[in-house]
C-alpha cells in the first residue's frame, strides 16, 4: 500500500485533476491483493486489525444505512459503530455519502457488507486516501517509510518511535508496519513476476541488435547512423536497464538514435515491441515515457519506417537483416528483487549522464570498435567520484598517482592548517566526469559518507541544466594572459604558507571571475579542490577568501556540478553554522548559485541545510531602522533567502522548509522596505505557491495584503514575483476576495502597459485570469478598461501570455455585455485563429473562450463566417483528452446559436462519425462533453438519422452504469433527444439502458433528475420500456419529483407516469375481455 501504489499503480488524471486509478488488469491484480489482504488479516492477525488508525480513512461509498445489521446504531442516514476507540470517536460512521473508518477490523466487515462492490470501494478508498499508510500509522512511521524506500536502515529507527510511544500500542504499530511492508514487497514481485511470464521480446535480443547497429555507426561506407545510446548505462541482473516500477510496466530499456535524415529517436524496449516514447528530459519524469507511435517488433523495422536513408541502405550492407537475433523468443526474466546485492532500489537514476557527456563516451567506444578493440564497461564517474561501483561488478580501487609537486604541496597545507584538513588533503579521485581535465585531484570524505538517500528521486520538476559540451581553444596559444596567470596562483595557493595563502586569495578576486576563461582556468589546475579543503579549515580569512572566490566562480554550469561532485556542497552547508555572520552570508549565496539543479537540491536537503538556511531568515524585525549589527543579520537573512529560492524549486525542499518554520519568517521579512530582500523572499513565495498547503499558510499569514503593495513598486522584477504569487495563490475564493479587497486589481492592469517584458507580462495576464474567476472581480477589471487591453494582446505575443489573456477572455465573456465588447474590439477573429496552434493549454482556453462567445448570436455569426465551427470540432482529433472536452464543449452553444446549425454540422465530412467514436473514451469529462455535443445535434432529424447509422444508441445505452453526476446528467439529455427517431426507443430498451436510468433518480443533483425525467418520459412511449420502468420502481420517485417546482421536470414525470398507467389499463381491460 506504500510502494506498490506510488510505483506499481497506473493512475490517470481527469481533466477536473482529480487522480483516478485506471482501469487496467495490472491495477485489477493490485487491487484484488489488496482486499484479500484486508478480508484476511482480522482472522489471520486479530491483534493488528484492532489497532486504531491515527487518522480515520474516509471515501464515498456506495452502501447506505439499510446495509447494516447488526454491530451499528442505525439511523435514515447515519450508522455508528458500537466499537468506539479511546476518545468515544466510533471506529465506522457513515454520514452519507461518506464512510468514516478507523481500524482494520471495521474496514474488513464493510467490505464483507459491500459484497460484488467490494473490490469498487477499496478502489475508491485508495483514490481518495493517497497516502494511506500515513493515515494508518501516522507521520512518524510515515517518515519511516520513506527512508524505507530509499533503503536505510529502519529498524533502529522503528525502535526510537516505539521507544517514544507506549509499549504496548507502539509494538502493534511495529508489527502492522512490517505486515505492511512485506505485503509491498510480495505485490511489487508479484506484478514483475506476472509481467515477465507474459515476455516476447527479451532482454538479450534487444542487446544484441543493439550492437549490431552500433556497428553501422562506424567509419565509412558501412555508416548509417550518427549515434545509438542507451539513456542508463546502468543494467540489472535480468538484463534490464528500465527503473523497477517501469519494468512493471514491461520495459526494457531506453534508446536514443540519431538517423542522418531525421530528428532524434527516443526509443524504449518492451517485452511488447518497440517504439517512440516522449523522450525522457529527467529521470522518472511520468509523461517521457508516453507511447508517441505504433509498436514494432524490433529496432530495425522502426528505423526503416522513420528514416528513408536507413531503409535505403540498409540493403547495400553486407550484414543481411535476416540475420539479426530473433526478437520473437520467449525468455522468462528474473524479477529483480527490491534490494538487489545491497543495490538501492532507485539508485539507477544516478546512474544517468549527461547527454553531451554520452555522445562523447559512444564516440570514444566506436572508435575502440573499428580499431577492433573489446569494449569496456566502466562505472559512471559520478559514482566513481563518490567511491561507488555497480553492484554487479567488481568493487575497483583505482589508485591515482601524486606529483611530488602535489605531495609537497600537501605537506605544505598540512603544516600549515594542522590535523584538522589531514584527511581532506589525502583524499584524492580523477575528476573524469570533468572534460578535459586528466589531472589528480581531491575530493572531501564527506562524498564518500554520503548517505543512500542521495540516491533517491527528490523533486518532480525537471532538471533545468544539462551538462554543456566544453567549447576549449584548439591551442594553447589562443588563451589570454589571465588564464596562465590565474594558474600560477593556484599553484602558489597549493604549496604557499597561510600568509601566503592568503594574499594569493585576494590576488586571484582581482580577476574578472565572472569571465569564462578564469572559471575554467581555475578548474583545469586543480585550484576547485583547494578551494573546497579551505572551508574545512579553523582559518576563518581563508574560508572567507575562497567563498568569494566560489560564489562568482559557481555562476559557470560546469563548476557548481563539479563543486557538487567533489562534495564541496556538503562543506559549505556546514559553515552555515558558523557563528561568523560574513561566513554565513558568502556560503548562502554560494549554495543560492549551486543549488541551481536537482542533486545540488537534493545535497542541500539531505545535510541539513534547509533548516539552517530558515534560521538564517530570523533577523530583526523592525527593518526601518538598523544599527551595523543588525544590517549584518539583514543581509544575512537575505542571502539565506536567496539560497532557499534556488533550492524551492524541489517538491521535496519545499515541504522541508514549510515543517522548517519558514513560512512564517519569509512572511515576517515581506515587509520589509529594501527590494533585495523582498525580490528573493517573494521570489520564494511564488516558487511555493504552486502547493496548495503554502496558499493557505500565505492567506493565513496576511501575506496577500503586501504582495498587493509591491505590486506598486518601480522594479520590474519584484512586480513580476508578485504578480506570480497571485496568480498561484487566486485559485482560491478567498484569496481572489482579499486581492479586491486590498486594491489589487487596479495595479495589475496597469502593468499590462509593459509589454516589452513579456515575463511581467505573463505573470499579470496569469493572476488577472485567476483573479477574474469571481464574477466581482470582473466588474471592478470592466471599470479599470482591461477587457479592452486584453483583447489587444491577442497577437504578436509569446504563447505563456496568450494562455493566460485567452483564458482571461474566457470568464469576462460569462458577462453578456462583455461578449459584445470583445465583438466590437475585433477580438473574435484573432480568437479564431489560435484554434490552428499546438499548445495544448492554450487550445483549452481559446475553446472554452469561443464557446463562451457563441452564445451571443451576432458572435456565432462571425465565427460562422470564418470556419472557427470547422477548426473546433477538428480539435475532437486531438489526442489530449482536456482539449478534447473543451472542443466538445465549445460546440454546444456553437450548434446551438448558428443559424442553420442542421446543415453546417452535414457539411462536416466525417464529423458526426468522429463524435460517435468519442463515446467509447475512458475519459469521464470527454464522454460528458460528447453527450452534450449529441443532445445538440439530434435536435436536427437528419443529423439524429445518421448519429443512428453510426451506431450511437449501443454507445450511449454502455455508458448508462456510470455514477459520475456530470455524465448521467448529459447523457440523459443525449438519450431523450436520441428517442425521438426510428426505434431508437426500443433499441435502448434493448440496450439495457433503462434500468440504470432509473437509478439516476436517487442523485441528489437536481439537474440529474431533470434530464433523466425527460429521458424516461420519452422512453417510456415504448411499452417494453414501461414494464422496465415498473419493475425497477420508478413510480414512486417520479411521483415525488412532479411535486417539484420546475414545470417542465413536472410535466415529464407526469407524463412517464401516465404511460405507465395507460399501459397497466390497457393489460387490464385486455384480460377482462379475453
Amino acid at each position: 500500500m506504500g510502494v506498490s501504489l506510488t510505483r506499481a499503480a497506473q493512475w490517470t488524471r481527469t481533466s477536473s485533476g482529480t487522480v483516478k486509478l485506471e482501469r487496467s488488469p495490472m491495477n485489477d491484480s493490485l487491487l484484488k491483493a489488496i482486499l484479500c489482504f484486508v478480508e484476511q488479516i482480522s482472522s489471520q492477525h486479530p491483534q493488528e486489525a484492532e489497532h486504531v488508525f491515527a487518522e480515520p480513512l474516509q471515501w464515498s461509498t456506495t452502501l447506505v444505512a439499510s446495509d447494516f445489521k447488526t454491530d451499528y446504531d442505525i439511523s435514515d442516514t447515519d450508522v455508528q459503530s458500537h466499537e468506539k476507540d479511546s476518545e468515544g470517536h466510533p471506529l465506522l460512521q457513515l454520514s452519507l455519502p461518506t464512510v468514516y473508518v478507523r481500524s482494520f477490523r471495521q474496514l474488513s466487515k464493510l467490505v464483507h457488507l459491500a459484497a460484488d462492490k467490494k473490490l469498487e470501494e477499496i478502489r475508491v478508498c485508495l483514490e481518495e486516501n493517497r497516502e494511506p499508510v500515513v493515515k494508518i500509522l501516522g507521520p512518524c512511521f510515515a517518515n519511516i517509510l520513506e527512508r524505507e524506500e530509499a533503503h536505510t536502515d529502519v529498524l533502529p529507527q522503528v525502535d526510537k518511535v516505539q521507544d517514544e510511544g507506549q509499549a504496548k500500542d507502539s509494538e502493534v504499530k511495529v508489527q502492522l508496519f512490517q505486515l505492511l511492508q512485506n505485503m509491498d514487497k510480495q505485490l511489487l514481485n508479484k506484478l514483475l513476476q506476472d509481467i515477465s511470464e507474459q515476455v516476447r521480446l527479451d532482454p538479450t535480443a534487444v542487446k544484441n541488435e543493439v550492437e549490431l547497429l552500433k556497428r553501422f555507426c562506424s567509419e565509412g561506407e558501412k555508416r548509417l547512423l550518427k549515434v545509438v545510446r542507451y539513456t542508463s548505462d546502468y543494467e540489472f541482473a535480468n538484463g534490464c536497464r528500465a527503473p523497477l516500477w517501469r519494468q512493471m510496466h514491461g520495459d526494457i530499456c531506453y534508446l536514443v538514435i540519431e538517423p542522418y535524415d531525421t530528428e532524434n529517436l527516443n526509443i524504449t524496449c518492451s517485452n511488447t515491441g518497440v517504439f517512440l516514447n516522449g523522450g525522457l528530459k529527467q529521470v522518472g519524469e511520468e509523461s517521457g515515457y508516453e507511447k508517441t507511435s505504433e509498436v514494432f517488433k524490433d529496432l530495425v523495422t522502426l528505423l526503416k519506417s522513420r528514416s528513408p536513408y536507413f531503409a535505403e541502405n540498409i540493403k547495400k550492407q553486407n550484414l543481411a537483416v535476416q540475420e539479426l537475433p530473433s526478437t520473437q523468443k520467449i525468455q522468462h526474466v528474473e524479477p529483480v528483487d527490491v534490494e538487489e546485492q545491497g543495490q538501492p532500489q532507485r539508485s539507477y537514476k544516478q546512474q544517468e549522464k549527461n547527454v553531451h557527456e554520452k555522445a562523447r563516451q559512444q564516440h570514444m567506444l566506436n572508435k575502440a570498435n573499428k580499431a577492433g578493440c573489446e569494449k569496456k564497461y566502466e562505472p559512471c564517474p559520478r559514482w566513481k567520484n563518490l567511491g561507488l561501483v555497480f553492484p554487479c561488478g567488481k568493487a575497483e580501487e583505482k589508485k591515482s598517482s601524486k606529483s611530488l609537486g602535489e605531495e609537497k604541496a600537501g605537506e605544505s597545507q598540512k603544516k600549515k592548517f594542522g590535523s584538522g584538513a589531514k584527511s581532506k588533503m589525502k583524499a584524492e579521485f580523477s575528476v573524469s566526469s570533468l572534460p578535459g581535465h586528466a589531472s589528480s585531484q581531491k575530493i572531501s570524505p564527506l562524498a564518500r559518507a554520503m548517505p543512500v538517500e542521495a540516491f533517491s528521486e527528490s523533486s518532480s520538476e525537471s532538471e533545468e541544466e544539462e551538462e554543456q559540451t566544453e567549447r576549449r581553444p584548439e591551442s594553447h596559444t589562443d588563451l589570454p594572459a589571465e588564464y596562465w596567470q590565474i594558474q600560477k596562483l593556484v599553484k602558489y595557493l597549493k604549496g604557499g604558507n597561510q600568509t601566503a595563502t592568503v594574499l594569493t586569495l585576494c590576488a586571484m578576486m582581482d580577476f574578472n571571475l565572472m569571465q569564462e576563461t578564469c572559471q575554467l582556468a581555475i578548474r583545469d589546475v586543480g585550484g576547485l579542490d583547494v578551494l573546497i579543503n579551505l572551508l574545512d579549515t579553523d582559518e576563518v580569512k581563508c574560508k572567507i577568501g575562497s567563498l568569494k572566490i566560489l560564489r562568482k566562480i559557481s555562476h559557470n554550469v560546469q563548476i557548481r556540478r563539479a563543486i557538487v561532485d567533489m562534495g564541496g556542497l556538503q562543506s559549505i552547508v556546514k559553515i552555515l553554522d558558523s557563528p561568523v555572520k560574513d561566513l554565513k552570508a558568502l556560503a548562502a549565496e554560494t549554495i543560492a548559485n549551486v543549488a541551481k539543479f536537482r542533486r545540488a537540491r537534493r545535497t542541500v536537503r539531505q545535510y541539513g541545510g534547509i533548516k539552517k538556511l530558515v534560521k538564517l531568515l530570523d533577523c530583526v524585525p523592525n527593518l526601518a531602522s538598523l544599527t551595523a549589527n543588525q544590517e549584518k543579520d539583514v543581509d544575512v537573512a537575505r542571502c539565506g533567502a536567496l539560497a532557499l529560492w534556488s533550492c524551492s524549486k524541489s517538491t521535496k525542499n519545499k515541504e522541508a522548509i514549510r515543517k522548517a518554520g519558514g513560512v512564517p519568517l519569509l512572511g515576517r521579512l515581506l515587509k520589509s522596505p529594501h527590494e533585495n530582500m523582498l525580490i528573493p523572499v517573494v521570489g520564494t513565495l511564488q516558487e511555493c505557491a504552486s502547493v496548495e498547503s503554502y496558499r493557505i499558510v500565505i492567506q493565513r499569514e496576511g501575506m496577500i495584503k503586501d504582495l498587493v503593495k509591491n505590486l506598486s513598486s518601480d522594479n520590474d522584477e519584484l512586480q513580476m514575483h508578485c504578480a506570480s504569487a497571485i496568480f498561484k495563490c487566486a485559485e482560491d475564493q478567498k484569496t481572489r476576495d482579499l486581492v479586491r479587497k486590498y486594491k489589487g486589481l487596479q495595479p495589475l492592469v496597469s502593468l499590462l502597459g509593459k509589454s516589452d517584458n513579456k515575463q511581467l507580462l505573463a505573470a499579470a495576464t496569469g493572476a488577472i485570469w485567476k483573479c477574474s474567476i469571481s464574477m466581482d472581480n470582473v466588474a471592478k477589471f470592466q471599470e479599470y478598461k482591461a477587457l479592452d487591453t486584453l483583447v489587444g494582446l491577442l497577437t504578436d505575443q509569446p504563447e505563456e501570455v496568450l494562455v493566460n489573456v485567452v483564458g482571461a477572455l474566457g470568464e469576462f465573456a460569462l458577462i453578456s455585455a462583455n461578449k459584445a465588447t470583445i465583438r466590437k474590439c475585433g477580438g473574435i477573429k484573432p480568437l479564431v485563429n489560435l484554434l490552428t496552434g499546438t499548445n495544448q493549454a492554450l487550445l483549452v482556453n481559446v475553446t472554452k473562450a469561443v464557446g463562451a462567445c457563441a452564445t451571443d448570436k451576432d458572435n456565432m455569426a462571425i465565427i460562422d463566417q470564418l470556419d472557427g465551427v470547422r477548426l473546433v470540432w477538428s480539435l475532437l482529433k486531438n489526442p489530449s483528452g482536456d482539449v478534447q472536452s473543451s472542443a466538445a464543449w465549445a460546440l454546444c452553444p456553437c450548434i446551438e446559436n448558428a443559424k442553420d446549425a442542421g446543415e453546417m454540422v452535414r457539411s462536416l465530412v466525417g464529423g458526426l462519425e468522429l463524435i460517435v467514436n468519442l463515446l467509447k473514451s475512458t475519459n469521464i469529462e470527454v464522454l460528458a462533453s460528447i453527450c452534450a455535443a449529441i443532445a445538440k445535434i439530434s435536435k436536427d432529424k437528419e443529423n439524429l438519422a445518421v448519429l443512428t447509422d453510426h451506431g450511437v444508441v449501443p454507445l450511449l445505452a454502455k455508458l448508462t452504469n456510470t455514477s459520475d453526476d456530470k455524465l448521467r446528467r448529459h447523457l440523459a439529455e443525449a438519450i431523450g433527444h436520441c428517442c425521438m427517431w426510428g426505434s431508437n426507443r426500443a433499441s435502448f430498451g434493448v440496450s439495457g439502458a433503462v434500468a440504470p436510468l432509473v437509478r439516476y433518480l436517487k442523485s441528489k443533483d437536481s439537474a440529474v433528475h431533470q434530464s433523466t425525467a425527460m429521458a424516461l418520459y420519452q422512453l417510456s412511449k415504448d411499452p417494453n420500456n414501461c414494464i422496465t420502468m415498473h419493475e425497477k420502481g420508478v413510480v414512486k420517485p417520479l411521483i415525488h419529483i412532479m411535486g417539484s417546482n420546475e414545470e417542465t421536470l413536472q410535466e415529464a414525470a407526469a407524463g412517464c407516469v401516465r404511460n405507465i398507467r395507460l399501459l397497466a389499463l390497457a393489460n387490464r381491460k385486455a384480460r377482462l375481455f379475453q
